[in-house]
């Protein structure tokens, strides 16, 4: 196989790829270099058309090796086990952004792998998974109507930066993954630090012109190299057929299509067809209908799909009677769960979730083993889709793609809103349950946690909320719709999901069908967005405008108490016995940072007292001139030995016992005797010399 090799230039940093030396055996591959990172993007398809489906069958999967990054993976196995998160919404994004981009009739197996081989913190492997991924469909025999291009965009001091590195994502107020076509924006996933629409526009505009130097690149390697592309199978039709359908259809189907009622919806379009299929299996005899069904069914839907774009953008009336821009009807409900810390119910339309959050201390944060090294999460969203929220039966099993990404999206939408780990430091968790869907259900997540949040009391900088847009393009016209259904959703060209607070936007995830979207639309659409988004506020408020003054009675309190960094080995004792010892007798949760933050959670005030007192015994040090009450612990010919506070003691001089001279030291003290004594001094050693004497009628020090 002939090798060969190019580059491409984005934001100013240089792009490498190489072909014909690495998987020679898949249809398609390439290795992509950036910076010192090296992702293996690969591709096959099955020979054969998949028998019996009517779906494109297409597998994405990114993976993240830890030899990438010179690391070895824990566990008892020592390999790499379940993707991580972030290699699920890679995943996701791959099969989003190149899924409409093959052929409608396209039936054969295909399989896209990314597989991270080396790891720079510098330079995204998620980037290159994807622009290395439509390279390999791009030169491969498989149809593809690409090429697309990847980047990620951040925004620093209000300069638009192309691929940010480690540091300037963290300074980012931006942080967007945006995948483009030569005409259009076909991906956007990110987040950001409340912006207005416009900075959100600017950011995706420049996404676009950055991605033209890897889409020229591609389309250049493909009239160069690329392998003829297979035959797609011409779609099998019957006009007679599809003709008759119509008129058979065309006479209930405006009544079908508009019942305001999910179920009842779907009901009377299932009649419909059932109706049509009934006649013209009548018409045609049972033999000629079974080799036309598959037509017939598909002109129905066909039918059906341009019905309702031409109603909404012909006539201005969406599938419910809605107006463009109107919001479905909105009800809410904080505190609805009684012994959680916090909780709440949100609906829009016959979408409905009930979400909570549950406060935890730095012991529940999630410690992540990621490329990048170890880090910890103190908040987390968990989005979950049981198969009753739409009325079906479904095998339970762990949360698919779909549910993490949903879970992903919220959870940036509301994390930037939390208040820092000094001024709250809680670990949060929110779990989101879809109890009824039709459509918009991870929006209406963010709304139900920042409901939840309020009612269990965390201080949020604002509230946030999120809607989901749609677009339909007809016949050269387009209409924009607020607050998209199910249907809507998949009769659409765009589904645009942007949340936010008042000020501005903090997360967006968009996927567009059409081959090109103006500035204009964008603007448009989220402008709309904005006016959703504030009324939604709006409605929300009612129910709750503020956090709860304080933290939920179930949820535990935690009190910050500095000590001495030194001193956190007195606190944690040999082998983690002192510590334990206070766990025990008190019931806390006791977490110590190395600077000597100590923070001790409990849901039971008069325990945090206790365990706090049990600490400063052991961490108190003396002060010259302060009267303490001691316990006698020991007696001696020339004094006694008086302990002041747990693990600390000094001596009282026989001359010091009392004002008269003492001949025998039990005459005044014995051994378990409670005596005020004063620091009368220090020495270098830190021995310490008490007095009895200069206490007699004193009290203790505060």
């Amino acid at each position: 196989m002939t090798q060969y090799s190019t580059q491409a230039e984005v934001g100013g940093k240089t792009m490498h790829f190489s072909m014909g030396n690495i998987a020679k055996q898949a249809h398609g591959s390439t290795v992509v270099n950036f910076g010192d990172s090296m992702v293996l993007c690969t591709v096959c398809a099955a020979k054969e058309p998949r028998a019996g489906v009517d779906f494109m069958p297409l597998t994405c999967d990114y993976l993240e090796k830890t030899f990438a990054a010179g690391k070895i993976p824990g566990g008892f196995y020592k390999r790499e086990g379940r993707p991580r998160d972030h290699e699920t919404l890679m995943s996701r994004i791959i099969d989003r952004s190149i899924r409409p981009l093959f052929p409608k009739t396209w039936r054969c197996e295909t399989q896209v792998i990314a597989t991270v081989m080396s790891f720079d913190v510098d330079y995204p492997t998620d980037v290159c998974g994807l622009v290395g991924s439509s390279l390999a469909l791009t030169i491969s025999d498989v149809p593809f109507a690409g090429p697309i291009g990847a980047v990620r965009v951040g925004r620093v001091d209000g300069k638009l930066i192309a691929n940010p590195d480690g540091d300037q994502r963290a300074k980012s107020d931006i942080d967007l993954f945006v995948a483009c076509s030569r005409s259009a924006i076909t991906m956007v996933e990110g987040g950001a630090e409340e912006v207005p629409e416009s900075a959100i526009v600017d950011a995706l505009l420049f996404a676009h012109e950055s991605c033209m130097p890897l889409i020229d690149m591609q389309d250049r390697l493909r009239e160069e190299h690329g392998k003829p592309k297979r035959e797609v199978p011409a779609p099998i039709t019957d006009e007679a057929v599809v003709n008759r359908v119509t008129e058979l259809a065309t006479p209930g189907l405006r009544h079908a299509i508009t019942v305001r009622d999910k179920a009842e919806r779907y009901a009377a379009q299932d009649q419909l067809k059932a109706d049509v299929m009934g006649a013209l299996k009548n018409e045609l005899g049972e033999e000629t209908y079974a080799d036309k069904a598959g037509i017939a069914k598909e002109a129905f839907g066909d039918l059906k799909y341009n019905a309702v774009r031409q109603m909404i953008v012909d006539e201005k009336v969406r599938i419910d009677g809605r107006q463009m821009a109107d919001v479905r009807p909105i009800a809410c409900d904080a505190g609805l769960l009684n012994r959680v810390h916090g909780s709440a119910l949100f609906q829009r339309g016959e979408t409905q979730a009930i979400v909570t959050a549950t406060l935890g201390t730095s012991a529940d944060e999630q410690k992540l083993d990621t490329l990048e090294g170890f880090s910890f999460k103190r908040f987390l969203l968990h989005y979950n889709f049981p198969p009753y929220s739409v009325g079906e039966t479904k095998f339970l099993r762990s949360p698919g793609r779909r549910e993490i990404g949903h879970g992903a999206l919220a959870e940036r939408a509301v994390e930037r809103l939390l208040p820092s780990q000094e001024a709250f430091p809680y670990t949060v968790r929110i779990t989101s349950e879809i109890t009824e869907s039709n459509g918009s259900s991870s929006m209406a997540s963010v709304c139900g946690a920042t409901l939840a949040m309020m009612d269990a009391g965390v201080p949020l900088r604002a509230m946030a909320a999120g809607i989901a847009m749609g677009l339909i393009e007809h016949d050269g016209k387009i209409a924009i719709l607020s607050d998209i259904l199910g249907d809507e959703d998949h009769l659409g060209d765009m589904d645009f999901k942007v949340c936010g607070t008042e000020k501005g936007i903090t997360a967006v995830q968009m996927d567009i069908k059409l081959t090109g979207v103006s500035r204009e639309t964008l603007e448009a659409a989220l402008n709309q967005a904005r006016d959703g988004r504030l009324h939604i506020l709006n409605e929300m408020k009612k129910t709750l405008d503020a956090p709860r003054p304080e933290i939920s009675k179930w949820a535990p309190r935690i009190t910050k108490l500095k000590i001495k960094a030194e001193r956190i080995k007195d606190v944690i004792g040999p082998g983690g016995k002192v510590i334990k010892d206070i766990v025990a007798k008190t019931n806390v949760s006791i977490d110590i940072d190395d600077d000597g933050t100590v923070n001790i959670a409990s849901s039971q005030s008069d325990m945090v007292e206790k365990a706090i007192k049990m600490i400063k015994d052991i961490t108190r040090e003396p002060e010259v001139g302060k009267i303490y009450l001691g316990n006698v612990r020991k007696v001696v010919e020339f004094g006694a030995f008086v302990e002041i506070f747990p693990g600390t003691d000094g001596l009282v001089h026989i001359s010091d016992l009392a004002e008269k001279r003492v001949n025998k030291v039990e005459d005044i003290v014995r051994e378990g005797d409670e005596v005020l004594v004063k620091v009368t001094s220090i020495d270098r050693q830190g021995k310490i010399r008490l007095s009895r004497k200069e206490a007699i009628g004193q009290k203790v020090s505060d």
